[in-house]
């Protein structure tokens, strides 16, 4: 399968914002794409914090409904990215994996909001649900930027069967470093693949970390979008996650009888 991983600068215009999404989508469906995957909150910027009530939309809403339909028409699965849900009085960092025929498989609401210089905890309401969905190509487990620096999630995505992980992120640049150890990390520790789709720029006086990349079951980086907008594209086969699990198995030898307790 071919996956694309989109990069872009959040601009102060949703409308532009969802224009310059659609063109990317378009231009990687011509190369063959099975599947793309959109940064976190890209529609409004992450740190566009002010304009979080505003912009807030239902998951039926347009931007997820004009990606189904984008979706059906270039007949590829979309990696949503996220947006602020609006359900009832609550608002959440949303974000859902769309099939080749326009279907809405499964939404996840981030489960980690983050509130180190960030108003996400302030305004967001924490999702209590691990997300994995299953496709033609395998299984895939959905995650959201902060999440990466809990290690027992990605543990329960594999425990679901998730061999492709799909990271959505609006990551600031004084932490690259971490990004990129901890999306191979997250990929080695686990023997799957993954596929992290960053923001970059600047947003409301943040510069974004960009890197958006595509990792191996053994930490390999296949792709990497570097510090400028643009859309990688990595050939991966799904085949190989069980092939690294046989020659090298460490998932099998977790001791699940030990409590670990010191």
């Amino acid at each position: 399968m071919r996956i694309a991983s989109v990069q872009l600068e959040a601009g102060p215009n949703a409308e532009d914002n969802v224009a310059k999404v659609e063109a990317r989508i378009r231009d990687v469906a011509d190369s063959g794409a099975d599947l793309v995957v959109l940064p976190e909150i890209w529609n409004l910027g992450y740190f566009a914090f002010d304009e979080y009530a505003a912009g807030a939309e239902p998951i039926d809403g347009p931007t997820m409904s004009h990606l189904q339909s984008l979706a059906d028409e270039l007949d590829l699965y979309l990696h949503t990215g996220s947006i602020v849900e609006a359900d009832g009085d609550d608002l959440y960092n949303t974000s859902g994996l769309v099939s080749p025929e326009g279907e809405l498989l499964d939404t996840y609401r981030k489960i980690h909001t983050y509130g180190y210089g960030s108003r996400e905890q302030e305004l967001l309401t924490n999702g209590k649900r691990v997300v994995t969905i299953d496709t033609v190509f395998g299984t895939v487990g959905l995650v959201t930027c902060y999440d990466l620096r809990f290690p027992e999630l990605f543990r329960a995505l594999v425990d679901q069967g998730a061999d492709l992980f799909l990271v959505t992120s609006a990551w600031p640049i004084p932490r690259l470093e971490h990004w990129l150890m901890l999306n191979r990390m997250r990929a080695v520790e686990n023997q799957v693949f993954l596929a992290a789709s960053n923001l970059v720029g600047q947003n409301q006086g943040v510069e974004l970390a960009g890197h958006s990349l595509v990792v191996d079951p053994w930490a390999t980086p296949l792709a990497n979008a570097g510090f400028h907008e643009r859309t990688v594209v990595a050939d991966v086969d799904l085949d190989m996650v069980a092939e690294a699990r046989d020659d090298f198995p460490a998932l099998a030898d977790r001791q699940f009888d030990l409590s670990y307790d010191l």
